[in-house]
């Protein structure tokens, strides 16, 4: 397609199509599952006595959304049989991986982690596995939602999305905390098992609303990817002609067409600058609840600062985020984006270096920050999800945005033992993480132009 992100803009009256809402909700059955295996389970650790870098290195479970796209191709084409063909191919995997979490939950609601914090990991590990792989297909659902021509609903709906997300995690993480923090009070020793049983309502309502969204594609995407299959079995003969055709249209097909769309040097660079550009940000967000609580903040004041005034400022201006990413260009969005999300950390290195915790700092610093993640996020992931080929939206966009996470995981998940390292110089710590986007701003500035036609034009 010829379609210019910057010749297609939305109006604000974009954001009231009733396909937001439907988006919306993708968007917080994705962001929900990081109040488990992020906020909740970080706190539980924590006043269950183990040490940061426990809970640091806890966080490695998260690195399975950076290798998410190794399985996407299956999820692309596989079928969840019986369900697949009642409620549609995206929405019959969402309803089997929010089952897993589900049963997760329930479990977790009976183990103590001094006792079984193995178990307890192995079960978050499954959250995670589960809420990465519906991560593939809800954000393929979300995609296909727009149609290919409507570059600038796209944005929109990148940034509806981003809410969703947020909603999810920060609205779902205000609930959490509040509901453990009241527990606790109510002198019930197994506060936070008891907060995961309670959970399970939110995870149950989110697939019933979910049945509402239509699924219209996946007939007409299966018989694109049975052409592809039928193409590459033609090169094949004998009894291995269909399974060398179905691996070869299931794995290589995906990765081929990205890299023949964009040229190798182009989709290299593409590559690189989306593992770089988040990485700071993620030191900071994995550290961030106990950075928070070492510094005397309740779980109550983590809950209204953090999570709930995070939330309506995180809704606010990643809707502006959106119309952002549209009026100056995806390219010089993300130079001001990154900039400013790097410069904010440096509030929470005053703050650290405080006498005193300042609920009015604090406020601040977490408005600032969210204002900042959130018009980053929002112009990131419309960014990434141009340039995804609609025959296998799943396994694209899972590609660009498990690179997107890597730094976000397996890097960050040094976070704890980083700031052991400093001694527990939080203020130090931040000035790093501040530094580190400058790679990427780098590889950005020298790659602009190509960046710029590729935003413009995919799709």
């Amino acid at each position: 397609m010829t379609d210019s992100v910057v010749d297609n803009r939305p109006s604000l009256s974009v954001y009231a199509d009733r396909r937001m809402l439907r988006i919306l909700l993708l968007g917080a059955m994705s962001g929900f599952p990081w109040v488990l295996i992020g906020s909740a389970l970080s706190l539980w650790l924590k006043e269950d006595g183990l040490s940061r870098s426990t809970i640091g290195y806890a966080s490695l479970i998260f690195s399975v959304y950076s290798i998410n796209f190794l399985w996407a191709p299956l999820i692309d084409r596989i079928r969840i049989p019986w369900l697949t063909e009642r409620v549609g191919h995206r929405k019959a995997w969402i309803l089997s991986l929010q089952s897993v979490i589900l049963i997760a939950m329930l479990l977790w609601g009976n183990l103590n982690p001094t006792e079984n914090l193995a178990l307890v990991i192995a079960i978050g590990l499954a959250i995670a596995i589960s809420s990465a792989s519906q991560d593939i297909t809800i954000d393929a659902l979300r995609i296909e939602q727009i149609g290919r021509t409507e570059s600038g609903a796209m944005a929109a709906a990148a940034a509806i999305a981003v809410v969703g997300w947020w909603t999810g995690y920060k609205l779902g993480g205000f609930i959490a905390l509040l509901l453990a923090d009241e527990l606790q009070q109510r002198g019930i020793e197994d506060y936070w098992q008891l907060t995961f049983r309670i959970l399970a309502i939110v995870i149950v309502l989110m697939n019933a609303l979910l049945l509402l969204i239509p699924e219209v594609s996946w007939r007409e995407r299966q018989a694109a990817q049975d052409k592809d299959q039928a193409a590459i079995g033609s090169i094949f003969g004998g009894r291995e002609r269909s399974l060398f055709a179905w691996l070869g249209s299931t794995i290589i097909a995906p990765f081929a067409s990205f890299f023949r769309h964009n040229g190798i040097r182009i989709a290299l660079a593409i590559l690189g600058f989306i593992f770089l550009f988040k990485i700071g940000e993620a030191f900071v967000g994995k550290m961030s609840i106990i950075f928070y609580k070492e510094v005397g903040f309740s779980k109550s004041d983590i809950a209204i600062y953090s999570k709930g005034l995070g939330w309506i400022v995180t809704v606010v201006f990643t809707l502006i985020g959106g119309w952002f990413a549209v009026k100056q260009g995806i390219v010089k969005a993300l130079m001001i984006a990154g900039i400013a999300m790097a410069a904010t950390n440096l509030m929470f290195s005053f703050m650290a270096w405080s006498n005193e915790p300042s609920q009015l700092l604090f406020a601040a610093a977490v408005l600032v920050d969210d204002v900042t993640a959130s018009i980053a996020t929002v112009i990131f992931v419309t960014f990434i999800s141009l340039l995804v080929d609609r025959t296998y939206t799943a396994t694209q966009y899972a590609l660009l945005a498990s690179l997107g996470t890597t730094g976000r995981t397996v890097l960050a998940a040094s976070s704890g033992a980083m700031v052991d390292a400093l001694n527990g110089d939080w203020g130090l710590f931040f000035i790093i993480t501040a530094l580190m986007v400058i790679p990427s701003l780098i590889l950005l500035w020298l790659l602009r132009e190509r960046f710029n036609f590729h935003s413009h034009s995919a799709g």
